[in-house]
Formats: C-alpha cells, structure tokens, sequence
C-alpha cells in the first residue's frame, strides 16, 4: 500500500561530523550515529512502498554548541539548505520540516522568516520537545510561537532527551538563556537508550505544557505533528483534566481543559504518527481520544534500521486490517490520505 512518511529523518556528512565534535556521537544513549545517504534511502522508500518522505534532523537537533549561537544559526541554514536542495533534485520525493536554532530566539526568528520565503520545499519546520530545559509551551518561547502562528505553520515535534533547568533559565533579552544557569541532561536509566522509554514521557510532557499553558488556544493558526501515536498522552489525560481542575489551573484565561475540551482541541489541532511499534494497544489508546483522520504513517527511519521498518510496516498493515476490517478506504487514509491533504497546507509570507 502506498505511503507518505512524515517521520523521516537524514543526516548530511557535516551534521554528522558536528555531533561527533559536540559530544552527540552516541545521542540519547543510542549506541551510535546512523549511516545515510540519498540514495540509500530512495532505496529503502521503493522496498516500502513510501512515495514521499518529510525528512527531519532528529535529536539533538542543530542547536548543539552551547554558547555559540553563530555557529548552530549556520547549522540550522545549512542541513535547511540541504534538505531544499535534495527536494529540488526529488521533488516527487521529498519534502522536509525545517530546523530551528531554539533556544536562540533572534536566530530562530530570522531562521523561520528566511524558511517561509525562500525555501519552499518546507512543509512545516521541527521542534524538540525541549531545548537545552526549555519546553514548548514555555512563556519563553511566545515569540516564536507568534511567529509560527502568523505562518500558519505546521510544527513536527520530535522527541529529545529529558533536561532540567536549575536557577530557573530565563533567557535574556537578546534570546540567549542566562549564562549562570545549569542544565541537566537526564538518563533515568542509564541502561537503557533515552528512545526507548524517555522519548515518550518527553513528548507526553511537551504535548500536556503546550495544552495547560494555553499556547493552542493562544495560537490557534499552528498545526502540531505528535510523534509515535501520541506517546502516554492518551492514558493521562483525564488524569491532567482532573489535575488541572482541582490543583494546578491555567494562568490563561479561556483555556478549557475539561476532557471533552482536551479531545477536541487534539482532534482539531493536532496529527499522530505511527512511528514505533504502536500496535495493538497503543493506537487502540489514542483512538479513544481522536478520530482515524489525524493519523499518519511514520517509519523514523534510519535511526529505525531498515530492515525494522520492514518488519512494523507488516504489523502496521496487519494491525490496522484488524482494527478497520474490510475498511481499505481507512487504512489508505491513514497510510496515504490524511498526509496528503495536511501537507496541501501552506505557510504564509508575511
């Protein structure tokens, strides 16, 4: 069955080189970088049946030399240029999510501007969960934000590794975080790769910062991609609704977070992927709070070998078979259909 991956990533030679420079050769615990090319991965889409591939930096993200905001801002152009120009050599065949130098405010400001006017082979742009302790929904980050929203962008959120912020970061006027302040980059298990477990409490706590501090309500012309079918989300969120109410309310005014509210603001503002081994029990989660049409087809390859993307692409079909019997109109929507017509959205030159 044909396929659009939104959740694909790729690595130019000088990206690579700067992780292994900037302590990220094994990121997130993983045991090392991934090897890839354009051409291996032309290959591993004809294998899988996948016609297009939105293509990602994936954690760390290019904000990696911390202090040197010159040098992650040429970064962030850089792999945004590469990814333009691959598109212009496969424009059947890629798109991508544009890299932003977050924390670094003025850079990113100046990054999404540059994007929306000049590079129009991005579909949207890429944020982590958190950068360098920061998380979305964080006041720190309105500005961009009010940028994304006059955009109309779609935002890909993709998961990093856990940090704490000590001292309470501000960031400064000029958008650099203080340079007293002290963060923590978390392996709770040491034993095992951040991926595997943390990846998903971080885009759960992402996804629940951005919804209570009423940065959805706030900006309500961006459009969210959540990862790996909504991560731990779907099990907490009466849990949060209730939380909210009773303890910890929204300093927004207007910002509903009843659990009716939650679902719908998840259905309107939000797409899933299906990257990961969300079958059968995650999905049936997610498909509690929002309806098939949000969802999308994601392989993380290659940080996913290809041959592990071969073998979840069978349970994915088998699992979504089972979970819409006879309902091949579904299952092409999920696989294909609901791609197609998020990435017939545009961004705006303001």
């Amino acid at each position: 069955m044909a396929k659009i991956d939104v959740h694909a990533h790729f690595l130019p030679p000088f990206y690579s080189e700067a992780c292994r420079d900037f302590g990220h050769a094994k990121p997130d615990g993983m045991p090392t970088l991934p090897e890839w090319s354009a051409s291996e991965h032309l290959g591993f889409m004809q294998a899988n049946g996948i016609t297009k591939s939105i293509l990602s930096i994936s954690s760390p993200g290019v904000h990696i030399k911390n202090t040197d905001d010159a040098f992650n801002r040429s970064l962030a152009r850089d792999c945004n240029d590469y990814a333009s120009e691959l598109c212009s050599l496969y424009p059947e065949k890629f798109g991508f999510w544009a890299s932003l130098p977050l924390p670094d405010l003025m850079g990113t400001i100046e990054e999404i501007d540059r994007v929306v006017n000049t590079l129009d082979d991005a579909v949207g742009f890429c944020v982590s969960t958190n950068h360098h302790g920061i998380y979305l929904g964080d006041s720190a980050f309105d500005k961009v934000m009010e940028k994304l929203n006059a955009v109309q962008a779609t935002v890909f959120i993709h998961p990093t590794s856990p940090c704490i912020r000590h001292n309470h970061t501000k960031l400064q006027q000029d958008g650099q975080a203080s340079s007293d302040s002290v963060r923590s980059t978390l392996h709770p298990l040491p034993q095992f790769p951040n991926p595997m477990l943390e990846f998903m409490f971080e885009t759960t706590r992402s996804v629940i910062n951005l919804l209570h501090s009423g940065t959805v309500t706030e900006y309500p012309d961006i459009v969210f991609v959540v990862p790996h079918a909504g991560a731990v989300l779907p099990p907490i969120l009466a849990r949060f609704s209730a939380f909210s109410a009773a303890v910890c309310p929204p300093q927004l005014r207007g910002v509903d977070l009843s659990i009716d509210a939650l679902k719908l603001a998840l259905q309107k503002r939000f797409y899933f992927d299906l990257a990961g081994a969300p079958f059968p029990d995650q999905l049936a989660g997610l498909l509690n709070v929002v309806q098939p049409y949000t969802l999308l087809y994601g392989s993380d390859y290659p940080f996913t070998p290809a041959e592990g993307v071969s073998i979840l692409s069978r349970l994915m079909e088998r699992g979504l078979r089972d979970m819409f019997p006879g309902n091949d109109e579904a299952i092409d929507a999920i696989l294909f259909g609901n791609a197609e017509r998020l990435l017939q959205r545009k961004m705006t030159v303001r």
